[in-house]
């Protein structure tokens, strides 16, 4: 079980009191949704984990914990069966003690389109929120930040990042099983807030928005990436039924209609420093997510759309402050 004393601690210190008198009960609550039958097994997963002494770590360049001399031939096949036991891994890749997880997501390109544009994430507090299992938290922690700390529902994707974390060892990373509604409004805590992904399965973006703003310090930069459509200030795409064969999703904007959201809801200096398709190189099956993925979301003989005729996905990023 993780310690979240510093956490709180650190938490405290920038002026966030009122959610660390929540936090525990919060957590409690969320550990103890007995909606999640496999929790007690991926539990026991992480119990299970050896605590090894990663003296090889690259957190930079990518998230290299160990390596592949470190263990015996046994020790690596325990590890790895444990960490496939934590099926499916959606965001990564990893790299630990010489096995590859290769995730669905490479998340790492991600990170690379978009850490050359932010400013520098060194001594700051940060939270990412709809982390999934920390990949891009790590990333963080490696480009200097001082505490980075991530928030995600799915209690899958926090065991996973309990099993990362354990293998690393210490560290100011968190992730933990919570969303965005669970931060108290204007807790204006964090230098740097990152919302990757969320934001289209948000019923009403701009308060999704909002939620991110009231989280900034004064100064605070949030570094937002959504799906969005071609068109023009007055262009959304809001799916009658699925999207991709994703049910929860709702608001695709052009870019310019999201840079206008964010200006309504008083956003500053904001500017769009990435528009990419998503390939299927990017987002596929692997050994380590044997499910359905983008190339079966698609049109078999357009990937210019989705199999349900719409457009194919598109994701932007955007970079804003706060006064």
């Amino acid at each position: 079980m993780i310690d979240y004393q510093l956490l709180y601690q650190a938490l405290e210190v920038a002026g966030a009191g009122e959610w660390v008198s929540l936090l525990p009960s919060q957590l409690e609550r969320a550990f103890a949704n007995q909606a999640h039958g496999d929790l007690p097994r991926w539990q026991k997963i992480v119990e299970e984990l050896p605590r090894l002494a990663a003296n090889d770590v690259d957190l930079l360049a990518q998230v290299r914990i160990g390596a592949e001399a470190d263990l015996t031939g046994v020790e690596r096949q325990a590890l790895y069966d444990n960490l496939m036991g934590l099926h499916p891994w959606r965001k990564g890749p990893y790299q630990l003690f010489g096995i590859d997880v290769d995730t669905e997501w490479r998340s790492d390109w991600k990170w690379d389109r978009l850490s050359q544009h932010i400013s520098s994430l060194k001594n700051r507090l940060v939270l990412d929120v709809g982390c999934g299992n920390g990949y891009h938290c790590w990333r963080m922690y490696g480009a200097g930040a001082k505490l980075v700390l991530g928030i995600d529902p799915t209690l899958l994707s926090v065991m996973q990042f309990q099993a990362i974390r354990k293998l690393h060892g210490e560290a100011p990373v968190y992730v933990l099983p919570l969303g965005i509604e669970d931060v108290p409004a204007e807790t204006k805590a964090f230098d740097t807030v990152f919302s990757m992904g969320v934001l289209y399965h948000r019923r009403s973006p701009l308060e999704h928005l909002l939620e991110l703003k009231g989280c900034l310090r004064p100064g605070g930069e949030l570094i937002l990436e959504t799906l969005i459509v071609d068109g023009d200030i007055n262009t959304v795409l809001v799916p009658e039924n699925r999207y991709a064969q994703m049910r929860n999703v709702w608001f695709l904007p052009s870019s310019e209609l999201l840079m206008l959201w964010m200006r309504r809801c008083g956003f500053k200096n904001i500017r769009l420093v990435d528009v990419t398709k998503t390939s299927i190189q990017e987002q596929r099956s692997t050994d380590w997510m044997r499910f359905h993925s983008l190339s079966d979301f698609l049109d078999k003989d357009n990937q210019a759309l989705t199999c349900e005729g719409l457009p194919a996905p598109v994701r932007a990023i955007v970079i804003a402050e706060v006064d």
